[in-house]
């Protein structure tokens, strides 16, 4: 088993990239047959299969390429079954509200969507090194 906490804290670790707020991104790799218990510290948490079998409670078989989202303050067991198994786990505090999303863009914010559609069209946003094409906006 490896785990690799990509940013925020879990497990006892903590990973050395900067987040804004309560995060939970940690790569797991489990061996065949071998098993982890997802600790409940935080307060939403989903698990995302990425290649593998995967069972979640000793019967549930979880679909790798979807998102799991896990009951909060559960201990579950997830176990790879038929051989390896890469997931990633994911979660952290809840947000203070809904959000809005819009192609590329979200926020809580429906004028803050406007503002930022109207500066990337202005192309006011900062470049990308050695990236010269413009993706203009969608039209829907």
């Amino acid at each position: 088993m490896r785990l690799c906490i990509v940013a925020g804290h879990g497990f006892g670790e903590r990973s050395p990239v900067a987040v804004l707020g309560d995060t939970l991104y940690v790569a797991i790799d489990l061996a065949e047959g071998a098993e982890l218990c997802l600790p409940a510290e935080h307060a939403e948490r989903a698990i995302y299969p990425v290649e593998g079998s995967l069972i979640l409670h000793e019967t549930v078989p979880l679909e790798t390429g979807a998102m799991h989202v896990l009951e909060p303050g559960t201990l579950p067991l997830l176990r790879a079954v038929g051989g390896p198994a890469r997931a990633m786990l994911l979660g952290g505090a809840p947000l203070d509200g809904p959000r809005h999303v819009w192609w590329n863009f979200v926020s809580s914010s429906r004028e803050r969507i406007e503002q930022a559609k109207a500066d990337w069209t202005a192309q006011r946003f900062g470049a990308v090194p050695g990236e010269s094409e413009f993706i203009p906006l969608p039209d829907h």
